[in-house]
C-alpha cells in the first residue's frame, strides 16, 4: 500500500402482493449440504448486552489494559509487551461462528426484491472480497473495550458480502480491537491484523537470522491466539537488501504455514509491494517479479494502480500456476487513487468482476471521513445526529451501487434473533424502554446480526424510536415488499415460529414476508405473509397468517420479545408471534417486509426485533394452539408457486 494521501487523511420492481411470479427466473442451487441444525424447542435466553453489568469485576485498570493498541517494535513483539498480556481474552472475544452463514449467491440488480432470483457460487464464478479498514490511522473511538460515547463514529454493517476483514494502521503490528473481532465473528467473517514494515532497519532487525525469523513468526501467532483473530496482511513497504530477501520469503512462507496450522480458519495475505530483487516497486499485477511471494501465501492483495493489461497478465500468470483467479484480490481505493472511486466505484468493481478476480476494498471509511468536507464535525467526541444520519445514508448508497457484483452469504443458523443494533446508540434500550442511567455508546461488540443487503430506500436506522440495543429500523418503503435477510434455514420437520416487535399506527399494515421453497425443488416457492389478519388465508403461491393470541404467544416468547399487552407501557411497541406447520420439509430462503399506509398517515413505522426458531412437532401439536397455528398442506394441496 502506497503512503497515505494527505487529503485522504484530512478528510425491475416486484410488487409481492400483486404478483411475485413476475421474476420467475430461477437459477438456485439444487444440491445443498446438511444444515446440521438440531430441532430444538423455543430458546428463552437473553442476548442483550449490559455493558459493565456483564463484567462486574472489571476495574478501571482492567479497562485500560483491554484498550486496543498496536505493537511498534520487535522488542515489544518478541517480549509480548502489551497491556493486556495477563487478560484472558476468551472471556471477551466471540469465537468465529462458521455455522451462521452458508455459501454466497449473486443477486445482481434484484438485491432488495423478495424473489427467487439468485445465482449460486461455483468453482467457475467464485469471487471473494477482502475489506481493508484503513481510516484516519485507526485506533480511534473503536479502540475502547467497553464503550466510547462517540456514538456517531464509523461502523461497518455489510458483513453478508465480506469474506475477510482486515484492520489496518501504519504501525508495525496492528491488532484488531475487540469490538471489530466480535462484530466480524458474529457474522461468520474471519478478521486479520496487519504486519507492515515501512523502515528497512525494522525489517532487517526481524530478519537477522533464521532463528530470529522463527521467533517473530511465533510471536505473531501468539498474538492471534491471545486476541482471537485469524491471521495477517503482510505489507513490506521498504527496500529489502539482497542478503535479506530469501529470509523475507522464508518469513512469509512460515507465517502462512504456522497460521493455517495453529489458527482455526487462519489466513495470510501478501500485499503487492517489493519484488524479487528487493526493490519496493508495486507491480499492480501478478507476474514473474512477485510470483515468489504469491507462492508463499496463495493470496495476494494487488495494489490499486492496475489497468486492463494488468488483469490479463495476472490471469495468464495464475493459469501458469494452475491457480484460481479468485486467489488474486485486485485493489480498489474508495478515495479514487489510480482508479474510478467514490460514488463511481462500481465501474471499477465491474472490471474486476468481469475478469473473474476477487476484490480488495481499501478505506470504505471514505463515506465517514469525507463528511468533514461538507461541514460536518466528525471529530465531536459526544457524537452528532447530523453526522450519524448523513454517514449511514451515504454509506448505504455507496454499498448498494456495488452489490450486484458481490456475493451475498445467506444466514443458515437457527435460532435467529436480531434487534438491528449497529453497535452504537444515543442510549441503551430493552423491550422498548430506555434503560436507567444509560449513556450514548459506541461498542461494536454490541452489534446484532445485520440485514443481508443494503437498506437503500427501503428503511433507515432510528436512534430515537428504539426497541432493543441502540437503534431500530424505520420503514421508508410503503409501496412493495423488500428483502431484509437472505436465508437458508432448513426446517426438516416443517414447523417454524416467528416473532417480531414493531411500532406502527393502527391504520398501517405490516407483514413480515417469509419465502419458503421445497428443499430438493427450489424452483418452487411459497410466500407466507405474517400480519394482522383475522384468520388464515391459504392459497397457492401465497398465504396470509394471523398471529397467536396473547396466552399462546407467551408459551413461545423469546426473552427479548415478550408478548406485549400494554403498548403504552413500552413506548407504543407491540409484538406478534406466528406458528406455521407444513406437511413436509421446507427451506426458508428469504425474510422480507411489506408495509402499507394511507397517504394521510404521518406516523412512521418501525421494526425493532425479529426472532425465528425451528419447532419440534410435539410443540406444534399442543392442543391449546391447534386452532391458531397455520397448518399449510403445501405438498398435499400442491400450493407451491
Amino acid at each position: 500500500m502506497e503512503q497515505q494521501d494527505p487529503e485522504r487523511v484530512a478528510v425491475l420492481q416486484v410488487d409481492v402482493n400483486a404478483g411475485i411470479s413476475a421474476t420467475n427466473t430461477c437459477v438456485e442451487r439444487t444440491e445443498k449440504s446438511s444444515n446440521d441444525v438440531d430441532e430444538v424447542s423455543v430458546e428463552k435466553t437473553s442476548c442483550f448486552y449490559h455493558e459493565r453489568d456483564d463484567y462486574p469485576n472489571l476495574t478501571e485498570s482492567d479497562c485500560a489494559q483491554l484498550e486496543a493498541e498496536p505493537v511498534r517494535t520487535n522488542t515489544q513483539l518478541l517480549s509480548f509487551e502489551i497491556r493486556s498480556r495477563d487478560i484472558d481474552w476468551k472471556r471477551f472475544v466471540i469465537p468465529l461462528d462458521t455455522t451462521v452463514r452458508s455459501e454466497g449467491y449473486y443477486l445482481e440488480q434484484q438485491a432488495d426484491f423478495v424473489s427467487k432470483y439468485r445465482i449460486p457460487l461455483t468453482s467457475s464464478n467464485r469471487r471473494e472480497m477482502l475489506v481493508c479498514h484503513d481510516m484516519m490511522g485507526n485506533y480511534l473511538a473503536d479502540r475502547h473495550f467497553l464503550s466510547s460515547e462517540k456514538w456517531d463514529d464509523y461502523r461497518f454493517v455489510h458483513w453478508a458480502a465480506v469474506d475477510y476483514f482486515c484492520y489496518f494502521s501504519h504501525n508495525y503490528v496492528t491488532i484488531p480491537p475487540c469490538g471489530w473481532i466480535n462484530a466480524a465473528h458474529r457474522h461468520g467473517v474471519p478478521i486479520v491484523g496487519t504486519y507492515i514494515v515501512e523502515r528497512s532497519s525494522l525489517l532487517e532487525e526481524a530478519l537477522t537470522t533464521i532463528e530470529k525469523v522463527d521467533h517473530i513468526v511465533a510471536a505473531l501467532i501468539k498474538l492471534c491466539k491471545h486476541f482471537g483473530f485469524e491471521g495477517w496482511l503482510v505489507n513490506v513497504e521498504c527496500k529489502v537488501r539482497p542478503e535479506y530477501l530469501q529470509k523475507l520469503i522464508y518469513f512469509v512462507r512460515q507465517l502462512r504455514v504456522a497460521t493455517e496450522a495453529e489458527i482455526p480458519h487462519g489466513r495470510v495475505f501478501w500485499y503487492d509491494s517489493v519484488i524479487n530483487t528487493g526493490e519496493l516497486l508495486w507491480q499492480n499485477e501478478l507476474n514473474e517479479r512477485n510470483i515468489d511471494f504469491y507462492r508463499c501465501t496463495n493470496n495476494t492483495l494487488i495494489n490499486y494502480g492496475w489497468n486492463d493489461a494488468s488483469l490479463a497478465k495476472t490471469a495468464a500468470t495464475l493459469r501458469g500456476e494452475h491457480a484460481s483467479l479468485h486467489s488474486a484480490f485486485f485493489g480498489l481505493d474508495v478515495f479514487g487513487r489510480n482508479q474510478v472511486g467514490r460514488f463511481q466505484s462500481a465501474a471499477t468493481l465491474k472490471r474486476i468482476a468481469d475478469a473473474g478476480f476477487s476484490i480488495g476494498i481499501f478505506a470504505p471509511g471514505w463515506s465517514f471521513e469525507t463528511l468533514q468536507q461538507y461541514g460536518y464535525n466528525i471529530r465531536n467526541e459526544d457524537g452528532d445526529e447530523a453526522v450519524n444520519s448523513a454517514f449511514l445514508s451515504r454509506n448505504d448508497r455507496w454499498w448498494w451501487r456495488l452489490w450486484e457484483f458481490l456475493a451475498t452469504h445467506p444466514y443458515r443458523k437457527l435460532p435467529f434473533y436480531t434487534d438491528f443494533c449497529v453497535g452504537s446508540g444515543r442510549a441503551s434500550y430493552q423491550h422498548g424502554l430506555q434503560l436507567p442511567n444509560s449513556k450514548p455508546f459506541l461498542n461494536l461488540s454490541r452489534q446484532s446480526l445485520q440485514p443481508s443487503v443494503p437498506l437503500k430506500d427501503n428503511a433507515t436506522h432510528s436512534f430515537t424510536d428504539v426497541y432493543g440495543g441502540g437503534n431500530s429500523l424505520r420503514i421508508t418503503n410503503y409501496e412493495r415488499a423488500f428483502r431484509l435477510f437472505l436465508t437458508e434455514f432448513s426446517l426438516p420437520l416443517g414447523a417454524v415460529l416467528l416473532g417480531y416487535a414493531y411500532k406502527a399506527h393502527d391504520s398501517t399494515t405490516l407483514d413480515v414476508v417469509l419465502r419458503f421453497s421445497a428443499p430438493k425443488q427450489q424452483e418452487k416457492d411459497l410466500y407466507v405473509f405474517c400480519g394482522n389478519y383475522s384468520q388464515h388465508i391459504l392459497a397457492a403461491g401465497r398465504c396470509y397468517i394471523s398471529p397467536l393470541n396473547g396466552a399462546n404467544a407467551q408459551r413461545f416468547e423469546h426473552s427479548e420479545i415478550p408478548a406485549l399487552e400494554n403498548t403504552m407501557a413500552n413506548g407504543g411497541w407491540r409484538t406478534r408471534y406466528y406458528l406455521v406447520q407444513f406437511d413436509g420439509p421446507v427451506m426458508l430462503k428469504d425474510i422480507g417486509l411489506r408495509c402499507g399506509r394511507s397517504t394521510s398517515a404521518a406516523t412512521d413505522t418501525f421494526l425493532g426485533a425479529i426472532y425465528l426458531q425451528s419447532m419440534k412437532l410435539q410443540d406444534a401439536m399442543w392442543p391449546q394452539i391447534v386452532d391458531e397455528k397455520a397448518n399449510i398442506e403445501v405438498y398435499r394441496q400442491q400450493m407451491w408457486s
